[in-house]
């Protein structure tokens, strides 16, 4: 048996998802909530806790960390740290809607919901710019290694981005390309795209260490805006934050051409507890 939450690495991406990220309000009400929250987490909910929640229950998580307000030369990267996060993945968005709600009722009046944000698939896995999103993601055991610590856990990292798609589509088609440095239509990488283009900031086997991750992304769609909710898993933050920073320029100076069509909202990181015997193991946060 998995003693990662299995929602980690389920493939595809899901159709239709939710992201429900909590506020801490009463850390008297914790233990009830979470009492709840370990029956009502199944194989279509992955959970994440915080370095806020943690650190109120004066527990300590070894790489737990609040996600740093990164900037650079025409980059930002915004620091929205909460204390509690719940990704829901299903079929039917009705249905998410009242898990959803289950979720928010039953973790009351412990945490109260600051933000929900639906995520759903375009065609096969692609962003909303039509470019395959995922593409260099490791599979199988290599996906296990790359986002599953010792002992189960995991570490999430979640930015929701804002695309300027109207701006995006008014470029010409070459320079589409070298923003994202693949070939629109067929995906091919393109060797002749500038040091810029995402894919070569963002080549996990170009760091030292290399810096893989399991990118699990969805598009959202709300009152007129559009963009990606991105979405990795890792054995650490460190891989995440390394192409960070390299994406915003902090390494050589060179930002990512993603600056320019998109710009990021929100930033958190998550630990994501093990299993142990098919519900989640909260023991490393709870006295007792």
């Amino acid at each position: 048996m998995s003693h990662y939450q299995p929602g980690i690495l389920a493939a595809p991406v899901p159709l239709q998802a939710r992201h429900l990220f909590f506020a801490l309000e009463s850390v008297d009400a914790v233990p009830a909530a979470f009492d709840a929250l370990v029956q009502l987490t199944d194989a279509q909910a992955v959970v994440g806790f915080g370095e806020p929640l943690v650190s109120a229950l004066g527990a300590r998580i070894d790489g737990l960390r609040a996600f740093p307000h990164v900037s650079g030369p025409g980059a930002d990267n915004p620091s929205t740290q909460q204390a509690l996060w719940v990704w829901l993945h299903g079929v039917d968005r009705g249905e998410l809607l009242m898990r959803s709600r289950a979720f928010e009722k039953a973790l009351a009046p412990a945490f109260r919901l600051v933000q929900m944000t639906e995520g759903f698939r375009y065609k096969t896995g692609f962003d909303l710019t039509d470019y395959e999103d995922g593409t260099e993601n490791p599979h199988d055991d290599a996906a296990v290694d790359a986002a599953v610590a010792t002992g189960g856990a995991s570490f999430a990292a979640i930015q929701q981005w804002q695309h300027d798609l109207d701006g995006f589509a008014a470029l010409p088609a070459q320079e589409r390309d070298h923003i994202i440095g693949r070939r629109h239509g067929d995906n091919e990488e393109l060797d002749d795209a500038p040091e810029s283009a995402h894919v070569k900031r963002t080549a996990q086997e170009s760091f030292t260490p290399e810096a893989f991750v399991v990118r699990r992304s969805m598009p959202w769609a709300e009152n007129g805006q559009a963009g990606l909710m991105f979405l990795a898993f890792g054995h650490s933050f460190d891989a995440f934050e390394a192409q960070l920073h390299r994406m915003s320029g902090l390494e050589d100076g060179i930002v990512d051409g993603l600056y320019r069509i998109s710009r990021p909202l929100t930033g958190g990181y998550y630990w994501c507890p093990p299993l142990k015997d098919g519900h989640l193991d909260l023991s490393a946060v709870v006295a007792g």
